[in-house]
């Protein structure tokens, strides 16, 4: 009801059961609704690294617990242990999807941030390949600034239903980086 969505690229087949890290870049709050459909159309049921706060919501909370979602607890002691329950769901045969930068990007022409490290760390772990996804437009449905506006942004995209790019890229094997010297560095 907000957007016309616009799917491209494909993931191979053989891809789609896992495990696969999709690497999506991120602009907005509506991002994780916008992934959900397009992966449907892609034939994809990925398990979201997301934000602590998501999990501790009412609602919304108990549905990401029960689907198996993986928390991550950003500024805490408790950060770092998701990198272990991420590359244990990629070893079970599942889909992962992940925001590299670690959050919303804040530059006002939507350039993305400087990625974190996650997605090459958990790729050297479990041998997942890796397939970038872009999606552009969501912050015409709603800007980085909600709840602030929330109301007037839901109905102006409403009104306008502006339409949202998702394309996924190429697979990108990065297994072969677990020997080198960093990646065994990284490991001990």
């Amino acid at each position: 009801p907000v957007c016309r969505l616009r799917v491209s690229g494909e993931v191979p087949a053989r891809l789609r059961e896992g495990p696969l890290i999709l690497a999506v870049n991120h602009i907005s709050p509506v991002d994780p609704m916008v992934m959900t459909a397009a992966c449907r159309r892609a034939r994809l049921t990925p398990r979201f690294m997301a934000t602590g706060g998501v999990f501790r919501a009412p609602v919304v909370g108990a549905v990401m617990r029960r689907c198996g979602h993986i928390r991550v607890d950003r500024k805490s002691a408790d950060a770092a242990r998701v990198l272990p329950d991420a590359v244990a769901a990629l070893r079970a045969g599942s889909v992962v999807m992940v925001y590299p930068e670690g959050r919303i990007g804040l530059d006002p022409w939507m350039w993305p941030e400087r990625g974190k490290t996650g997605v090459a760390r958990m790729a050297a772990l479990s041998g997942a390949p890796v397939v970038p996804v872009a999606q552009w437009n969501t912050h015409q449905v709603l800007p980085y600034a909600a709840p602030k506006g929330l109301a007037t942004s839901l109905l102006k995209a409403m009104w306008r239903r502006p339409v949202v790019r998702v394309g996924f890229g190429q697979p990108v094997d990065l297994s072969g980086l677990s020997g080198t010297a960093g990646a065994q560095a990284m490991r001990a």
